[in-house]
């Protein structure tokens, strides 16, 4: 990776400390306006409608813009790559940086936009450190090379991926205006407040620090007076047109350009430098822009504060863990949780009839699934406390990042407190297309590991936002792991993660392998946490084929298919029990618990294995 240093860049340095530059605003909600779909690749327009994107450039240079962006903001090998694109990085990137030159010229400045390298929530492995460099510096190479002056590097959530482009842009000798997305309570989605991105872009190395989007102009004032205390590095400020509005099928934003321009003459007065519009923003509101932001700073233009303040932290105590809860155990015996499903419908009988049994059986925990393979079933928290008050066990409530969007997990988890669930095991669910429930759709706001932080700042008594609650939680977390895959290092970097945003134990995808097994009892005893390892009973041949082929998370090896190929009824069940005592045995003396699934709601199967742990245990 070549530096590409120029003259522009440090004439931009230069001019933003002499004024206030004016930057554009949305680039997508002018060309949906223009009859650009929503679900269109707006940078792919840089090669295939250039006039499109050049006519947005010149209404926001004709409005007073002295800073346009790129149409660049998502032309990553992560976001390109998933409609086909992958291979055009460099070309779209290329084109859109020419593009903007072309309109601009020489006499106002182009930053290269570059987003965040997110990913669908809920799906996919992460990406690694050196991936993620990797696919940066694809994208910004490109940028650079064509000839922009300066990086916008925008819209960013986790502050640990804009410090690494903040430093790559610095690798390549062009300036970085390094932008967080805060949401309303000053705080970044990974929790990350505003003092502390300031303070870590300013070590960093970023020229320019700021936020944009996220939230309206009168929240992003707020984030900028906070950052002002703790660095002296000029600010940046791309504030939303307030929130937007569905109105006759269509997003609209109503906070009018007068309105805009007079919170954006606070910023400056806040210590912005570089002050421009993210969604709902248009030539019209930067038009006002111009006029408001001139006027503010002939009038002051505050001064620059070095960064001694040092970074305001609420201390808490530790999380609180129940006084009482089903690993009290662990250790002295073989422990034993048994998965129960809702039901389809209204009856609970059967369920309500199988927890009893278990309880009398001395089961240690029940757990309880919350809409399994995407399917609707009765709600699992209001059964849940129906099983612990009548059955006096304690029951492990799933939760996925599936069905709720962040306002509805919050409120869910807080309503499962007040009713006396204390142990939750936070899963990202199955998408919706594996149930084909028509007309549903995944929400994915957080996945299993947001989950796990969320439940960890309830314990800590705020909420996600950092917004304090006025008492704490006392959740007790768990988390799943999927041991069939082939390689399972992707797997043991997420359980690094979980533990770290709270889990407290394991419970695993069954197993049906004897070397899988032994694979998950090493790699895991390094992160001295119980692991319960996953039985489900197959039943029958069709069973067996079901689940591995259709069922996600489910992996049966050869030998084990063809123990079960054409079984049915009784010889079935007695085949795939026979092959759960196998485990059974195979895991004597090494594993602390087990998770018990028994097929079908026949929980019989689970009292027999349960029997046989006992006895042996």
């Amino acid at each position: 990776m070549s530096a590409v240093k120029t003259g522009r860049s440090a004439s931009f340095l230069k001019a933003l400390g002499e004024k206030v530059l004016l930057g554009d605003g949305a680039m997508g909600t002018l060309l949906y306006a223009r009859g650009v779909a929503l679900d269109a690749c707006f940078e792919h327009l840089n090669l295939v409608q250039p006039e499109l994107v050049r006519q947005v450039h010149a209404d926001y240079l004709a409005a007073g813009s002295e800073v346009i962006e790129s149409n660049t903001f998502a032309a990553n090998g992560v976001r390109l790559g998933a409609i086909g694109l992958a291979g055009k990085v460099a070309a779209i990137n290329r084109a859109g940086a020419r593009l903007a030159r072309e309109v601009a010229g020489e006499t106002r400045f182009i930053a290269g936009a570059v987003g965040p390298l997110s990913t669908p929530r809920g799906e996919g492995e992460p990406l690694t450190a050196a991936e993620k460099r990797r696919l940066f510096i694809e994208q910004m190479e490109a940028l650079a090379q064509e000839g922009v002056d300066l990086f916008l590097l925008e819209t960013f959530s986790r502050l640990d991926e804009l410090e690494l482009a903040t430093c790559i842009a610095t690798e390549l000798g062009l300036p970085a205006v390094a932008q967080m997305a805060f949401l309303e309570e000053g705080r970044s989605r990974d929790g990350v407040s505003a003092e502390e991105a300031a303070t870590r872009l300013t070590v960093a190395g970023a020229a320019v620090i700021g936020a944009n989007c996220g939230s309206g102009p009168r929240d992003l004032l707020r984030i900028l007076r906070r950052m002002r205390e703790v660095t002296d590095r000029p600010l940046s400020a791309f504030a939303n047109s307030g929130f937007p509005q569905y109105v006759d099928g269509r997003y609209i934003y109503l906070a009018t350009p007068d309105y805009f321009a007079t919170m954006a003459q606070e910023m400056v007065l806040a210590g912005a430098r570089l002050v421009g519009g993210c969604c709902g923003t248009t030539p019209e509101h930067i038009s006002a822009l111009a006029k408001g932001v001139r006027q503010s700073a002939e009038e002051t233009l505050p001064s620059s504060v070095t960064a001694t303040a040092p970074v305001v932290r609420r201390v808490v105590a530790e999380t609180p863990v129940p006084p009482a809860h089903f690993l009290e155990a662990w250790g002295e015996r073989p422990l034993v949780t048994v998965e129960l499903d809702p039901p389809r419908g209204l009856d609970c009988s059967k369920v309500m009839a199988g927890a009893k049994q278990l309880a009398a059986a001395g089961v240690d925990a029940i757990s309880l699934a919350e809409n399994p393979l995407a399917r609707i079933r009765m709600g699992n928290i209001a059964l849940a406390r129906q099983i612990q008050e009548e059955t006096g066990t304690e029951v492990i409530v799933h939760v996925t990042g599936r069905d709720r969007n962040l306002i509805g997990l919050h409120s869910e988890m807080m309503g499962a407190h007040l009713l006396g669930l204390r142990t939750i095991l936070a899963v990202t669910g199955d998408p919706v297309a594996v149930g084909g429930e028509a007309g549903a759709s995944s929400v994915f706001d957080l996945n299993s590991i947001g989950l796990l932080e969320l439940l960890s700042a309830l314990n800590r008594g705020e909420n996600l936002l950092g917004a304090d609650l006025g008492g704490t939680t006392s959740f007790f977390c768990g988390a799943a792991f999927n041991p069939n895959l082939p390689r399972i290092d992707g797997q043991l970097q997420r359980l690094e993660k979980k533990i770290a945003a709270g889990a407290r134990f394991v419970q695993t995808q069954p197993i049906y392998d004897v070397e899988i097994l032994d694979r998950l009892l090493e790699k895991t005893s390094p992160y001295n946490i119980p692991v319960l390892v996953g039985l489900l009973p197959l039943v029958s041949g069709r069973n067996a084929e079901f689940l591995h082929n259709e069922v996600p998370g489910i992996t049966l090896p050869e030998p084990v298919r063809q123990r079960m190929a054409s079984t049915s009824g009784e010889e079935g069940v007695r085949q795939g029990m026979m092959l759960a005592r196998e485990l059974l045995a195979a895991g004597r003396g090494r594993v602390g618990g087990w998770y018990l699934m028994p097929p079908f709601g026949k929980v019989e199967l689970a009292l027999d294995l349960l029997a046989t742990i006992r006895a042996e245990g």
